[in-house]
């Protein structure tokens, strides 16, 4: 029953038009290597200080993730261990800050994460958070108002990362403020690591103290983490992870990692990254061109978020009609959006799965009037499945 269900969502994500921002296609290799007997080590501590024996060559695989995330990133430091983007941004916090010490990151109604502060989140319970959002007229960065903020309420830690943001992001400005109320800044690049690593997007290093990334989005690695940064603050970090947060590291992810650091490193990943971009910007000028409105006017990055109100429908509503015409995308809320969260005024949608899967500026297009016609009532799923059937993802071996 097991293998068939699994047999089941490979077919599914091969069929589909996977569109979520945050979701990928690992390669085989990276998928092949999770599911290695690596899984069956426990490995407490960091090469070369384990509190188990037996670690002749999970030390060697640990360090060379390590080694590779330094490398691909070109930071001087790098933990490999975190299970999860919560993880390592957690960590952080446990490294610099005490609980009730305060937090400046965007609001999540305004595009920033749950971890970065949010009500509903630990983050956001332990500790003070005095949120910023986007200028209400540009829906982008507003450099001027978050200064002042942060002159006003001198937060611990600033953080300068994103869900929902689809523009570029000036680290710079950020260690420019966070220097003047001598704050540790945090680079949360888990959306646009592989855009980063791509050398489309602007890098946070060294302007940011410390950098956090998921290792799954626009990386393309197994579901994971990394936490870098500064050379300095290496030990307090690595005590964060373990034992602060986590017991055992996952080697088997570890090498899966490497594995999609390794893909990172080849002239192929950065014109995957140049692709994601450029399918984008297709998707920005068709859209615009069929009369939606897009938050902040259009798209930097890998990422769109689209106000449906003009055109009659919630973003929740507008995301299941789409999916019975399998085209996956996600409710979103909008900068000070009207609606609740259950029943939020947008989508997001990106362009990393269409990149995996070899798409061109042409099918970025057509998507886009598929979705439009799909949100009108109509159905398009024979031609969804028709295009996906060009771009296949995964043999049934997988």
């Amino acid at each position: 029953m097991l293998e068939d269900l699994i047999k089941k969502e490979v077919e599914r994500q091969n069929q589909d038009l996977g569109l979520i921002p945050s979701e990928n296609y690992a390669s085989p290799r990276v998928l092949k290597i999770m599911g290695t007997p690596l899984s069956n080590k426990y490995a407490e501590g960091y090469p070369g200080k384990r509190y188990y024996q037996g670690m002749k060559w999970v030390d060697k695989i640990e360090s060379y993730a390590i080694e590779l995330a330094k490398r691909v990133f070109k930071v001087p430091y790098a933990n490999v261990q975190p299970h999860a983007g919560a993880i390592a941004n957690l960590a952080v916090y446990l490294a610099f800050l005490k609980p009730g010490d305060k937090v400046m990151g965007m609001s999540l109604d305004a595009g920033g994460h749950l971890t970065h502060g949010s009500k509903v989140n630990i983050t956001g319970k332990w500790f003070q958070s005095v949120p910023y959002t986007v200028n209400k007229e540009t829906e982008m960065l507003d450099f001027d108002e978050i200064r002042k903020i942060a002159l006003k309420e001198k937060p611990k830690l600033i953080i300068a990362g994103y869900s929902a943001y689809p523009r570029q992001v000036d680290f710079k400005e950020f260690k420019e403020i966070a220097r003047e109320i001598d704050a540790i800044l945090l680079a949360d690049i888990s959306h646009i690591a592989g855009l980063i690593v791509g050398e489309i997007h602007s890098h946070p290093y060294p302007y940011a103290d410390v950098i956090t990334t998921t290792t799954h989005k626009t990386l393309r690695g197994p579901r994971g983490a990394l936490l870098m940064g500064k050379e300095k603050y290496a030990k307090i970090l690595d005590k964060a992870i373990f034992p602060g947060l986590q017991g055992g590291p996952l080697e088997h992810v570890i090498a899966a990692k490497a594995a999609a650091l390794e893909e990172a490193s080849t002239k192929e990943f950065k014109e995957y990254a140049k692709k994601i971009v450029k399918l984008a910007k297709a998707m920005e000028e068709e859209f615009l061109n069929r009369g939606y409105r897009l938050v902040s006017g259009g798209t930097d990055t890998h990422l769109l978020l689209i106000d449906l109100r003009n055109k009659g429908i919630n973003g929740k509503k507008a995301a299941v009609l789409l999916e019975k015409n399998h085209i996956i995308v996600n409710a979103n809320s909008i900068p000070f959006d009207p609606n609740p969260p259950t029943k939020p005024s947008g989508i997001r949608l990106g362009t990393p799965m269409m990149a995996t899967r070899g798409m061109e500026v042409d099918d970025a297009k057509y998507v886009v009037e598929l979705i439009d016609r799909a949100l009108q009532g109509e159905d398009v799923k024979e031609e969804v499945l028709n295009l996906t059937k060009l771009y296949p993802v995964y043999e049934e071996s997988v």
